[in-house]
């Protein structure tokens, strides 16, 4: 729990803004950035993420954004130490598992509801492809893979499930549809063992003969030899270059592994 809040914390939410702060539309920058948030405005919300009423913490984001704070300054500068705080609130035993579950829930959701700003700031043209993104079966935490699919839908593409609904069974998916590119999303070892055969049959079944297939999270970014292991074609460094490896692969040119 603690190792995958460090993820979002340190790569996954910081990269998402840098991309924002980065994009070809200079209105997008403004002075929001210039209002501080302090530690314990951090920690005050990680604890009402946990555990106030829905009611509340919509009434206190509404308060941070009307001092006004950008979306980048709620990505970078709030909800990626939030994430960090939750998994040392739950190592502390401050929180408990169900806590930091609906916490990371929680930011889950207001980030998906901060996408439309998002995307109003920093738009960007389709570009075609299409992505599948799986989660293992029994992972409980989206978090992370809702941030990859928001690059891929930053980068232009197309993307089926993703987050909560990232249950959609990839071989049928592949089977029926058309993709660019399938990515898998893994939080620990012990989830690894479906990931071999299921990476087999996806193959097998797509329509998509030269389908490139990634894999990701805690576990890859650790471990990166593990991709081979399970007969993926590559990994992403972290979730904000996927598009990018995936359009490498896509054209033949990834490096593997």
């Amino acid at each position: 729990m603690a190792l995958l809040a460090r993820a979002l914390e340190r790569d996954v939410i910081p990269r998402l803004a840098a991309a924002h702060r980065l994009a070809d539309h200079p209105e997008a920058c403004n002075d929001a950035r210039s209002v501080a948030l302090a530690p314990t405005d951090v920690d005050a919300f990680a604890r009402l993420v946990a555990r106030a009423p829905e009611a509340r913490l919509t009434e206190r984001l509404d308060e941070l954004r009307a001092r006004p704070l950008s979306v980048e300054t709620i990505l970078i500068d709030l909800f990626a130490p939030v994430a960090r705080r939750l998994g040392e609130l739950w190592a502390n035993d401050e929180c408990d598992f169900t806590a930091v579950t609906v916490g990371l829930g929680r930011l889950q959701r207001m980030m998906r509801e901060l996408s439309p700003a998002f995307g109003v700031e920093v738009g960007h043209p389709p570009n075609g492809r299409r992505v599948l993104l799986v989660r293992a079966p029994g992972e409980q935490h989206t978090f992370g893979l809702s941030m990859v699919a928001e690059f891929f839908r930053r980068a232009g593409w197309e993307v089926v499930a993703g987050g909560a609904g990232a249950d959609t069974d990839p071989i049928t998916a592949v089977r029926r549809e058309w993709f660019d590119a399938v990515g898998f999303s893994v939080g620990s070892e012990a989830r690894l063992d479906w990931l071999p055969g299921c990476i087999a049959a996806v193959r097998s079944a797509s329509c998509n003969r030269g389908l490139p297939i990634l894999v990701g999270g805690p576990v890859f970014f650790l471990k990166p030899h593990l991709a081979r292991e399970v007969g993926a074609d590559a990994s992403a460094p972290d979730g904000s270059e996927a598009p990018a490896v995936a359009e490498s692969s896509i054209a033949g040119r990834v490096k593997r592994y």
